[in-house]
């Protein structure tokens, strides 16, 4: 991309409109353009008055740019960030967004109408809150006929409301975060780490806990593929690693944590069982049978990890 189009697009959240929106919509987009569409014409729905919000899309290296996508619609904006990973790009979106709030999503996320409402209502409500997760629903290519990895990712895909509770963090598929507060925890990390575990952690440990918002809803596609969920843990195993203190002591917790996740599948048969995201036995066992397949590969990976850096997946939105 040539410096002066890349300079158009940084200015163009700032020349577009002359009132100061709100909220500001960041969203990092690799190699989705079909996605990032079906995004956009979500947040083009929206029940809050067009004038009170801005989105920023930041391209992270997109063969071609999307910008037939955002052309399509004037109160979108484009910007380029070169560092590769999903957080530089929203660090990019941030510095550009005008808004004091700042509400992250995934390019592949579908808002509700009622979700930049629900976060402004949100805020409004409790000023005392910085930081908002809203619910994620996964949901299939088919409806009602989810493949066994789809299926899997019903289940277990984005539980926003039990990540809040017990990890102190929110996914970045739907966070919103007032500025003061961005500014004070910093920005994301690259793809070193899980950037948003990172970002949520410090922002708790600097009095910032992320509170769940179950009214400001999102979807997001399930993982159509067991490639695609062996490529997301090989990250999250080497995320994890990395942050593993590798001391004689953090090892063996490591490895024991990694035999305790070889042995956990049978734990969650109530929760499958019981889930009314499936139908029927049929989908009930091969979310059984996924969930084995998935912790025997996770506890493979880990032990790998004792012996040499554990392997990731080069495209982050894969």
């Amino acid at each position: 991309m040539n410096a002066a189009l890349a300079g158009e697009l940084r200015r163009a959240p700032r020349e577009r409109r002359a009132a100061v929106p709100e909220i500001s919509v960041v969203i990092p987009h690799l190699n989705q353009p079909a996605a990032l569409a079906a995004c956009l014409a979500a947040l083009g729905r929206q029940t809050v008055a067009a004038e009170r919000f801005e989105v920023v899309v930041v391209d992270n290296g997109s063969m071609p740019l999307p910008t037939h996508v955002v052309s399509s619609l004037p109160e979108v904006h484009l910007a380029c960030e070169p560092e590769p990973g999903p957080g530089p790009a929203r660090n990019r979106g941030v510095a550009l967004a005008r808004g004091e709030i700042l509400a992250f999503l995934d390019a592949d996320c579908v808002p509700d109408p009622g979700w930049l409402a629900a976060l402004l209502a949100a805020f409004a409500a409790r000023p005392d809150t910085a930081v908002l997760g809203g619910a994620v629903r996964v949901f299939a290519g088919m409806p009602g006929r989810p493949n066994p990895a789809e299926a899997f990712d019903l289940v277990y895909g984005f539980r926003q409301q039990l990540t809040i509770a017990r990890h102190d963090f929110a996914a970045t598929a739907n966070l919103a975060v007032r500025r003061a507060a961005f500014a004070a925890v910093g920005g994301f990390a690259g793809l070193a780490v899980s950037e948003d575990m990172d970002w949520g952690r410090r922002a708790r440990l600097v009095g910032f806990p992320t509170r769940f918002v179950a009214e400001a809803a999102v979807a997001h596609p399930a993982r159509g593929s067991m490639d695609d969920l062996r490529r997301q843990w090989d990250r999250h195993v080497g995320h994890y690693w990395g942050m593993q203190p590798k001391s004689f002591r953090g090892r063996a917790a490591w490895a024991l944590r990694a035999a305790a996740v070889a042995l956990t599948p049978v734990l969650e048969i109530p929760r499958i069982l019981l889930s009314d995201r499936l139908h029927g036995p049929g989908q009930r066992l091969a979310v059984l049978r996924t969930l084995a397949v998935l912790r025997l590969y996770r506890a493979r990976r880990m032990l790998a990890a004792l012996a040499g850096p554990a392997a990731r997946s080069p495209g982050w939105n894969r």
